[in-house]
């Protein structure tokens, strides 16, 4: 596999793998570069591009190495027949539509439940420019400030667990790994993958449906078949697969597929 590895995912192997060593001794860089709500004090304008080149720190050694895995694996095939310049703009294209569509989930949920809430623009203002640790006690409580908004409002645990979301970060390729999934069946159709749970070959065509509706049943309802749902952005890897299928049929009906950029 390594042996046919292409000049660009080579290039972004190296750079996801110095990234990620470097973030496990520069943790005071890993929520400047993760890619935070677009209304936390947290947020810079840099993140939507850098996140994706950002993966969860150790021991979670298993998202940088699937995320690679898949990127030699499908990244070559892709860059093999389209070229590298054209391979770049697809996968940074997909991982940008990632982080659109994950944090237009994200204000929909924090939106809904402060028009429920009726919490006027200045608290909310308090509540996204109150830094975490002066946000959740020990215990994952609200504290505070920000507590006294919540409870003035009868804010209950549901609320506040849509809410929370504008305090996380996301970080990974997962989202332009899914915008490669998705360009692999289209060219590839009749190629025979396998899910790591079920052992058994799918046609590319059938394989990647399946994946990207796992992720948007999990995005919606909150449960994951396979992971228990718990720390994973389910609509950027919708976001990167969309940003991909789009990407595809515009270059199809451009009878664009088959020119190399280079």
């Amino acid at each position: 596999m390594f042996n046919n590895m292409t000049p660009v995912v080579k290039q972004l192997l190296i750079i996801n793998v110095i990234v990620f060593a470097l973030s496990q001794f520069m943790t005071q860089n890993y929520d400047s570069l993760a890619l935070y709500y677009f209304e936390s004090e947290k947020f810079r304008f840099w993140q939507p591009f850098t996140h994706m080149f950002m993966h969860a720190p150790m021991p979670n050694f298993a998202h940088i190495l699937f995320n690679m895995f898949a990127l030699v694996s499908f990244g070559s095939a892709l860059e093999h027949y389209w070229g590298g310049k054209k391979f770049l703009f697809f996968y940074i294209a997909c991982g940008l539509g990632a982080a659109a569509v994950q944090t237009g989930m994200n204000y929909y949920e924090i939106h809904q439940v402060v028009d429920q809430l009726k919490i006027s623009p200045q608290d909310l203002q308090v509540i996204f420019d109150t830094p975490l640790k002066d946000v959740f006690d020990s215990n994952g409580h609200s504290i505070g400030k920000v507590d006294e908004i919540l409870t003035k409002a009868n804010c209950t645990q549901a609320d506040f667990d849509k809410l929370s979301v504008m305090y996380g970060s996301c970080v990974g390729a997962s989202g332009a790994i899914y915008g490669l999934l998705v360009a692999f069946a289209f060219m590839f159709p009749l190629a025979e993958l396998m899910m790591l749970f079920i052992p058994v070959p799918i046609k590319a065509k059938y394989f990647v449906p399946i994946i990207v509706g796992l992720d948007l049943f999990s995005g919606t309802t909150g449960f994951s078949i396979f992971s228990g749902g718990g720390n994973i952005a389910h609509f950027a890897h919708v976001g990167g697969a969309l940003t991909g299928f789009i990407l595809m049929m515009v270059w199809r009906n451009k009878k664009f597929n088959h020119t190399r950029w280079n």
